[in-house]
């Protein structure tokens, strides 16, 4: 059972103890923080071994920040200590989020296009090379730089002699021309 928190008054001077140095005011500060944390994050885990180690986590993080004088208000500490407990929460779900998405990611077998895929394919690329051919040749050049060769225009004003802004607006107009010709073609095709 948690002892009745202390009054914000009595939590910055533990605060300021932590900072000079005694270690009674640290047991004090884990006495008075330290179940309501473990139940606070055990709330939103509805875990107890993971609410355990995170709460210890928490706890760690916090009596650090003490020691070190990092926290700049202390007749608010007790705001510092569940704000450091949503930060870490925070982590943990964004980090096992992003552990589950690259498990899922490796699990799953490479898909193999179906022949009508593999046919849809060889159409757009037809429908581009066309749109392509159509265009001025060192418009062709620069869209080709661009996206097949992944050159900056800076790089490709310094190949071919031109200014950055000249390639990008090459590169746009060169662009709607081909989305144009590829709808164009499209439209037509049976």
């Amino acid at each position: 059972m948690p002892t009745v928190l202390a009054a914000p008054g009595e939590l910055a001077r533990v605060a300021e103890r932590i900072r000079d140095g005694d270690a009674s005011a640290e047991d004090e500060f884990v006495r008075q923080f330290s179940e309501r944390v473990r139940t606070f994050v055990s709330m939103r885990t509805r875990d107890a071994e993971l609410a355990r180690d995170l709460g210890q986590e928490i706890m760690v993080h916090s009596l650090t920040a003490l020691r070190r004088g990092q926290v700049r208000d202390l007749e608010r500490v007790g705001a510092f200590v569940y704000g450091t407990a949503r930060n870490i929460l925070n982590n943990h779900f964004r980090t096992s989020r992003q552990d589950q998405s690259e498990e899922l990611r490796t699990d799953l077998p490479a898909a193999t296009p179906t022949p009508v895929e593999q046919f849809e394919a060889r159409q757009r690329q037809t429908l581009v090379r066309r749109a392509l051919a159509r265009l001025d040749r060192s418009d062709s050049r620069i869209l080709l730089m661009t996206l097949v060769d992944g050159s900056k225009p800076g790089e490709i004003a310094a190949r071919l002699g031109l200014t950055s802004e000249v390639v990008r607006a090459r590169k746009s107009r060169a662009l709607k021309k081909v989305m144009e010709h590829i709808s164009a073609l499209s439209r037509t095709a049976p």
